[in-house]
Protein backbone atom coordinates (compact mmCIF):
# COMPACT_ATOMS: atom_id res chain seq x y z
CA UNK A 1 0.00 0.00 0.00
CA UNK A 2 1.43 3.46 -1.19
CA UNK A 3 0.81 6.57 1.29
CA UNK A 4 0.88 10.03 0.45
CA UNK A 5 2.02 12.11 2.91
CA UNK A 6 1.29 16.06 2.58
CA UNK A 7 2.98 18.08 5.49
CA UNK A 8 5.92 17.52 7.58
CA UNK A 9 5.88 20.11 9.90
CA UNK A 10 6.48 19.46 13.67
CA UNK A 11 3.59 16.83 13.66
CA UNK A 12 3.55 15.57 10.32
CA UNK A 13 8.02 14.97 9.87
CA UNK A 14 7.41 12.75 12.60
CA UNK A 15 4.34 10.50 11.69
CA UNK A 16 5.82 9.75 8.39
CA UNK A 17 8.75 9.18 9.49
CA UNK A 18 6.92 6.70 12.22
CA UNK A 19 4.98 5.48 8.85
CA UNK A 20 8.33 3.94 7.49
CA UNK A 21 9.40 2.64 10.20
CA UNK A 22 6.37 0.30 9.84
CA UNK A 23 7.18 -0.73 6.29
CA UNK A 24 4.77 1.60 4.54
CA UNK A 25 5.58 2.89 1.40
CA UNK A 26 5.38 6.79 1.60
CA UNK A 27 5.60 9.72 -1.58
CA UNK A 28 5.92 13.15 0.55
CA UNK A 29 5.47 16.67 0.05
CA UNK A 30 5.93 19.84 1.47
CA UNK A 31 7.10 23.13 0.46
CA UNK A 32 9.74 23.06 3.47
CA UNK A 33 12.24 21.59 1.18
CA UNK A 34 14.72 20.52 4.16
CA UNK A 35 11.63 18.75 5.72
CA UNK A 36 11.05 16.71 2.38
CA UNK A 37 14.64 16.04 2.48
CA UNK A 38 14.94 14.62 5.92
CA UNK A 39 12.36 12.43 5.70
CA UNK A 40 13.46 11.38 2.09
CA UNK A 41 16.82 10.17 3.59
CA UNK A 42 14.33 8.09 6.27
CA UNK A 43 13.04 5.87 3.21
CA UNK A 44 10.40 7.79 1.63
CA UNK A 45 9.91 8.79 -2.36
CA UNK A 46 10.32 12.94 -3.08
CA UNK A 47 6.85 14.78 -4.58
CA UNK A 48 7.09 17.11 -6.63
CA UNK A 49 3.08 18.71 -5.87
CA UNK A 50 0.41 17.69 -3.90
CA UNK A 51 -1.19 16.03 -7.19
CA UNK A 52 2.36 14.04 -7.39
CA UNK A 53 1.95 12.97 -3.82
CA UNK A 54 -1.68 11.80 -4.94
CA UNK A 55 -0.93 10.14 -8.05
CA UNK A 56 -0.54 6.12 -7.34
CA UNK A 57 -1.37 6.63 -3.64
CA UNK A 58 -4.32 4.17 -2.35
CA UNK A 59 -3.93 6.77 0.84
CA UNK A 60 -3.61 10.05 1.11
CA UNK A 61 -2.81 12.28 4.50
CA UNK A 62 -2.81 15.25 4.87
CA UNK A 63 -1.22 17.05 8.32
CA UNK A 64 -1.70 20.83 7.44
CA UNK A 65 -2.05 24.07 9.72
CA UNK A 66 -5.42 25.36 9.29
CA UNK A 67 -8.64 24.96 6.64
CA UNK A 68 -6.97 26.92 4.07
CA UNK A 69 -3.86 25.05 3.95
CA UNK A 70 -6.21 21.79 3.50
CA UNK A 71 -7.91 23.17 0.77
CA UNK A 72 -5.66 24.57 -0.76
CA UNK A 73 -3.06 21.30 -0.41
CA UNK A 74 -6.35 19.27 -1.47
CA UNK A 75 -8.27 21.62 -4.45
CA UNK A 76 -6.62 24.03 -5.59
CA UNK A 77 -4.15 23.87 -8.29
CA UNK A 78 -2.02 20.70 -8.58
CA UNK A 79 -3.81 19.84 -5.46
CA UNK A 80 -4.07 16.39 -4.37
CA UNK A 81 -7.64 16.17 -6.01
CA UNK A 82 -5.89 15.93 -9.33
CA UNK A 83 -4.25 13.23 -8.59
CA UNK A 84 -6.80 11.21 -7.04
CA UNK A 85 -8.23 8.04 -8.15
CA UNK A 86 -11.39 6.44 -7.79
CA UNK A 87 -11.03 4.55 -4.55
CA UNK A 88 -8.42 7.12 -3.06
CA UNK A 89 -8.78 7.65 0.60
CA UNK A 90 -8.07 11.26 1.74
CA UNK A 91 -7.41 10.82 6.07
CA UNK A 92 -6.83 14.63 6.58
CA UNK A 93 -5.64 14.47 10.21
CA UNK A 94 -5.42 18.70 10.49
CA UNK A 95 -7.22 20.34 13.03
CA UNK A 96 -9.46 22.81 10.93
CA UNK A 97 -13.25 23.89 11.03
CA UNK A 98 -15.74 21.08 10.82
CA UNK A 99 -17.59 22.91 8.01
CA UNK A 100 -13.99 22.75 5.65
CA UNK A 101 -13.71 18.81 6.26
CA UNK A 102 -17.30 18.56 4.56
CA UNK A 103 -16.42 20.80 2.19
CA UNK A 104 -13.75 19.18 1.23
CA UNK A 105 -15.14 15.68 1.49
CA UNK A 106 -18.03 16.89 -0.85
CA UNK A 107 -15.63 17.59 -3.36
CA UNK A 108 -13.54 14.51 -2.86
CA UNK A 109 -16.95 12.16 -3.56
CA UNK A 110 -17.13 13.46 -7.12
CA UNK A 111 -13.95 12.03 -7.85
CA UNK A 112 -15.09 8.90 -6.64
CA UNK A 113 -12.47 9.48 -3.80
CA UNK A 114 -13.82 8.43 0.29
CA UNK A 115 -12.91 10.84 3.58
CA UNK A 116 -11.93 11.00 6.88
CA UNK A 117 -11.83 13.61 9.79
CA UNK A 118 -8.83 12.89 11.68
CA UNK A 119 -6.99 15.08 13.84
CA UNK A 120 -4.80 14.32 16.87
CA UNK A 121 -4.48 15.18 20.34
CA UNK A 122 -0.86 14.93 22.10
CA UNK A 123 1.54 17.33 20.40
CA UNK A 124 4.86 16.71 18.97
CA UNK A 125 6.31 14.29 22.12
CA UNK A 126 3.34 12.06 20.88
CA UNK A 127 3.82 12.13 17.56
CA UNK A 128 7.00 11.24 17.71
CA UNK A 129 6.42 7.79 19.95
CA UNK A 130 3.64 7.39 18.01
CA UNK A 131 0.87 7.69 20.98
CA UNK A 132 -1.47 10.22 19.59
CA UNK A 133 -4.82 10.08 20.40
CA UNK A 134 -6.99 10.58 17.05
CA UNK A 135 -10.67 11.37 16.69
CA UNK A 136 -12.38 10.07 13.09
CA UNK A 137 -15.42 11.26 11.35
CA UNK A 138 -16.33 9.21 8.34
CA UNK A 139 -17.94 6.21 7.84
CA UNK A 140 -16.75 2.98 9.84
CA UNK A 141 -16.24 0.73 6.12
CA UNK A 142 -13.37 3.68 5.51
CA UNK A 143 -12.06 3.65 8.66
CA UNK A 144 -11.59 -0.17 8.76
CA UNK A 145 -9.91 -0.07 5.54
CA UNK A 146 -7.15 2.22 7.36
CA UNK A 147 -7.38 1.81 10.86
CA UNK A 148 -3.81 -0.35 10.88
CA UNK A 149 -2.28 2.68 9.58
CA UNK A 150 -3.42 4.68 11.61
CA UNK A 151 -2.67 2.01 14.96
CA UNK A 152 0.77 3.30 13.81
CA UNK A 153 0.58 6.80 14.82
CA UNK A 154 -1.38 6.37 17.48
CA UNK A 155 -2.29 4.69 20.99
CA UNK A 156 -6.55 5.49 20.67
CA UNK A 157 -8.05 5.51 17.30
CA UNK A 158 -11.70 6.61 18.06
CA UNK A 159 -14.62 7.15 15.65
CA UNK A 160 -16.91 10.05 16.98
CA UNK A 161 -19.79 10.08 13.99
CA UNK A 162 -19.37 11.43 10.62
CA UNK A 163 -17.51 13.88 8.51
CA UNK A 164 -16.45 16.63 10.68
CA UNK A 165 -17.14 14.80 14.06
CA UNK A 166 -13.66 14.12 14.61
CA UNK A 167 -12.47 17.99 13.96
CA UNK A 168 -15.83 18.75 16.31
CA UNK A 169 -14.30 16.26 19.00
CA UNK A 170 -10.65 18.41 18.46
CA UNK A 171 -11.91 21.26 18.74
CA UNK A 172 -13.73 20.14 22.27
CA UNK A 173 -10.29 18.56 23.37
CA UNK A 174 -8.81 22.36 22.54
CA UNK A 175 -11.10 23.98 24.79
CA UNK A 176 -9.93 21.75 28.08
CA UNK A 177 -6.26 22.00 27.19
CA UNK A 178 -6.26 25.60 26.80
CA UNK A 179 -8.35 25.98 30.00
CA UNK A 180 -6.49 23.26 32.00
CA UNK A 181 -3.33 24.88 30.67
CA UNK A 182 -4.56 28.16 32.55
CA UNK A 183 -5.97 27.26 35.46
CA UNK A 184 -2.50 25.60 36.04
CA UNK A 185 -0.67 28.91 35.32
CA UNK A 186 -3.17 30.86 37.29
CA UNK A 187 -2.75 28.45 40.69
CA UNK A 188 0.71 27.69 40.71
CA UNK A 189 0.96 31.95 40.57
CA UNK A 190 -1.31 32.14 43.47
CA UNK A 191 0.37 29.83 45.29
CA UNK A 192 4.02 31.76 44.86
CA UNK A 193 2.24 35.10 45.93
CA UNK A 194 1.45 33.38 49.18
CA UNK A 195 4.31 32.15 49.87
CA UNK A 196 4.27 27.96 48.86
CA UNK A 197 6.40 27.10 46.02
CA UNK A 198 4.99 26.09 43.42
CA UNK A 199 6.99 22.86 43.39
CA UNK A 200 5.49 21.59 46.25
CA UNK A 201 1.78 22.34 44.95
CA UNK A 202 2.43 20.47 42.35
CA UNK A 203 3.88 17.32 44.35
CA UNK A 204 0.78 17.51 47.07
CA UNK A 205 -2.01 18.09 44.24
CA UNK A 206 -0.80 15.82 41.03
CA UNK A 207 -2.54 12.72 43.04
CA UNK A 208 -5.78 13.79 43.61
CA UNK A 209 -8.73 15.08 41.75
CA UNK A 210 -6.96 18.30 40.46
CA UNK A 211 -3.93 15.38 38.79
CA UNK A 212 -4.50 15.39 35.18
CA UNK A 213 -2.01 14.64 32.19
CA UNK A 214 -2.24 18.07 30.99
CA UNK A 215 -0.93 19.20 35.02
CA UNK A 216 2.15 16.56 34.43
CA UNK A 217 3.20 17.66 31.43
CA UNK A 218 2.85 21.59 31.74
CA UNK A 219 3.67 22.50 35.15
CA UNK A 220 7.07 21.11 35.50
CA UNK A 221 7.72 23.11 32.03
CA UNK A 222 6.36 26.23 33.60
CA UNK A 223 8.46 26.10 36.78
CA UNK A 224 11.77 24.88 34.76
CA UNK A 225 10.90 28.01 32.49
CA UNK A 226 10.85 25.28 29.55
CA UNK A 227 8.68 27.00 26.10
CA UNK A 228 10.42 24.54 24.04
CA UNK A 229 7.24 24.14 21.47
CA UNK A 230 5.29 20.78 21.74
CA UNK A 231 2.21 22.76 20.40
CA UNK A 232 3.16 26.34 19.95
CA UNK A 233 0.50 28.99 20.83
CA UNK A 234 -0.29 30.37 17.49
CA UNK A 235 -1.72 26.76 16.80
CA UNK A 236 -3.82 26.94 19.25
CA UNK A 237 -5.03 30.04 18.79
CA UNK A 238 -6.06 28.82 15.31
CA UNK A 239 -7.57 25.78 16.95
CA UNK A 240 -9.34 28.03 19.47
CA UNK A 241 -10.48 30.36 16.51
CA UNK A 242 -12.24 27.91 14.81
CA UNK A 243 -13.98 26.89 17.73
CA UNK A 244 -15.38 30.25 18.62
CA UNK A 245 -16.44 30.50 14.92
CA UNK A 246 -17.78 27.28 15.47
CA UNK A 247 -19.91 27.81 18.27
CA UNK A 248 -21.25 30.91 17.17
CA UNK A 249 -22.91 29.65 13.89
CA UNK A 250 -24.71 27.21 15.99
CA UNK A 251 -25.13 29.51 19.60
CA UNK A 252 -23.03 27.63 21.33
CA UNK A 253 -21.42 29.49 24.38
CA UNK A 254 -17.66 30.12 24.67
CA UNK A 255 -17.18 31.87 27.62
CA UNK A 256 -14.32 30.67 29.15
CA UNK A 257 -12.51 29.78 25.54
CA UNK A 258 -13.02 34.01 24.86
CA UNK A 259 -10.95 34.39 27.98
CA UNK A 260 -7.81 31.97 27.06
CA UNK A 261 -7.91 33.54 23.91
CA UNK A 262 -7.42 36.56 24.78
CA UNK A 263 -4.56 35.51 27.09
CA UNK A 264 -2.82 33.97 24.15
CA UNK A 265 -3.36 37.12 21.51
CA UNK A 266 -1.93 38.73 24.66
CA UNK A 267 1.31 36.20 24.22
CA UNK A 268 1.21 36.29 20.73
CA UNK A 269 1.36 40.49 21.19
CA UNK A 270 4.10 40.16 23.15
CA UNK A 271 6.29 37.88 20.83
CA UNK A 272 5.37 34.55 22.32
CA UNK A 273 3.67 32.91 19.78
CA UNK A 274 6.19 30.43 18.48
CA UNK A 275 6.67 29.11 22.46
CA UNK A 276 4.80 26.35 24.12
CA UNK A 277 1.04 26.70 24.85
CA UNK A 278 2.60 25.98 28.98
CA UNK A 279 3.77 29.47 27.91
CA UNK A 280 0.28 30.68 29.37
CA UNK A 281 1.77 31.18 32.54
CA UNK A 282 3.70 34.68 31.49
CA UNK A 283 0.45 36.14 31.05
CA UNK A 284 -0.07 35.49 34.75
CA UNK A 285 3.84 36.61 36.18
CA UNK A 286 3.22 39.67 34.25
CA UNK A 287 0.55 40.45 36.06
CA UNK A 288 1.43 39.52 39.10
CA UNK A 289 5.27 40.58 38.75
CA UNK A 290 6.09 36.97 40.28
CA UNK A 291 7.04 33.98 38.36
CA UNK A 292 7.13 30.17 39.38
CA UNK A 293 10.03 28.79 38.21
CA UNK A 294 11.81 25.90 40.94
Amino acid sequence: MQIGFIGLGIMGKPMAKNLLKAGYALKVYDFVTDAVDEVVQAGAQRAESNADAARGSDVIITMLPNSPHVKAAVLGEAGALEGMAPGTILVDMSSINPVASKEVCAEVEKVGGFMLDAPVSGGEPKAIDGTLAIMVGGKQEVLDKVNDILQVLGASVTLCGDIGSGNTTKLANQIIVASNIAAVGEALTLGKMLGVEPEAIYKAIRSGLAGSTVLDAKAPMMMDGDFKPGFRINLHIKDLANAIDTGYEVGSPLPLTSTVMGMMQWLKANGHEMEDHSALVRYYEYLAKTDVRR
